[in-house]
């Protein structure tokens, strides 16, 4: 016979009061109870299957937000401020309260007031930054970057895959040469790391002698992006490759740039496809396909792991990798678009 654990039994084993425990597990918002206290609750409930035959809780805690980009190496990129607009949208309609913090140290100073962190990059944290961080915070995930992965969650845009997609796509419709044009990666634990990005198209060039040619250099803002479409027409020796892919709609605009000024047209001349979809991407000419990473899904699941792992004893860290969706517009058609026309 199966026997419902007990509020009487949690606060026997967990040594607090019936009544902070029965208040804790009912979520009452007016409770004020630490970080030690809320976890060691939760994770005795936990062990002692007291969920077994109960809804887990909606969890109220509250949660740093680690905003730690680059504002020079992302100039113009408004990616990264609506993934933190994303976040502070879902955790605000949740029991979950979110406060921004743009400095470690600042963090670190308040960190007694919170019971977990997300963090959305890495830029500036180095190897010792992490472990320091792990000390305060059981409890972390990263968005867009992995730096730590013995240590905290992460949930980040298969970007890799979209460019593989991207570049068979082309070659099933008859683009036969293609080019890359991409940035720096990440700074992660105080290193550069190539972006993903970049090193799945390295590994199709490998066995594709008509590929590229290859540019990543600089940050992902506008005015590197000019650059970069100069050096790259540069590269192709007068022989303008079939297609290019650009690792993000920022970089899209300093290269159409550039490719105007010689004259050369998308998709008349070179068929190109970009990364991330953002609000702009319809409305450039021409209009941009691109591959639409889904913010609204990596901000639900970075609130539902926060929240599974608030109420378990022990966890081990998960690493997410969210597909990309194609959006077709006027700079790339596909054959096999389904009769669709171009958005």
């Amino acid at each position: 016979v199966f026997l419902m654990v007990t509020i009487k039994e949690i606060a026997h084993r967990s040594g607090f009061s019936q009544a902070t425990v029965s208040r804790l597990l009912n979520n009452d918002s007016t409770l004020s109870v630490t970080t030690q206290t809320r976890n060691t609750i939760l994770a005795v409930a936990t062990d002692l299957g007291y969920w077994k035959d109960r809804p887990h809780p909606r969890v109220t805690a509250n949660i740093a937000l680690l905003y730690q980009v680059n504002p020079t190496e992302h100039l113009d990129d408004v990616y990264f401020t609506s993934l933190r607009d994303e976040l502070e949208q879902q955790f605000s309609a949740s029991d979950m309260k979110l406060k921004v913090f743009t400095n470690l140290s600042d963090l670190l100073d308040h960190s007694s007031s919170f019971q977990a962190f997300v963090s959305v990059g890495s830029e500036g944290l180095s190897e010792d930054d992490l472990y320091k961080l792990h000390s305060y915070f059981e409890h972390g995930i990263f968005l867009e970057v992995n730096p730590a992965p013995h240590l905290f969650d992460s949930i980040q845009p298969n970007l890799a895959l979209a460019v593989d997609d991207a570049y068979h796509l082309l070659k099933m419709n008859g683009q036969e040469r293609i080019g890359f044009i991409g940035g720096w990666g990440e700074s992660v634990a105080g290193h550069t790391v190539t972006d993903p990005r970049e090193v799945i198209f390295h590994h199709l060039m490998n066995n594709d002698p008509l590929a590229g040619p290859i540019i990543a250099s600089g940050p992902f803002n506008i005015p590197n992006s000019y650059q970069l479409g100069k050096k790259f027409l540069a590269s192709c020796q007068s022989s303008l490759p079939d297609a290019v892919i650009v690792a993000s709609d920022t970089l899209r605009v300093g290269v159409l740039q550039a490719f105007n000024e010689v004259n050369i047209l998308v998709p008349r001349d070179i068929k190109l496809i970009s990364i991330n979809d953002s609000a702009v991407a319809r409305y450039v000419s021409p209009p941009l396909t691109t591959y639409r990473i889904d913010q609204a899904e990596m901000c639900h699941l970075a609130l539902t792991i926060l929240q599974d792992s608030l109420t378990r004893n022990q966890h081990v860290p998960l690493h997410i990798a969210v597909n990309t969706q194609l959006v077709v517009r006027k700079s790339f058609v596909p054959k096999n678009s389904g009769g669709k026309r171009p958005l």
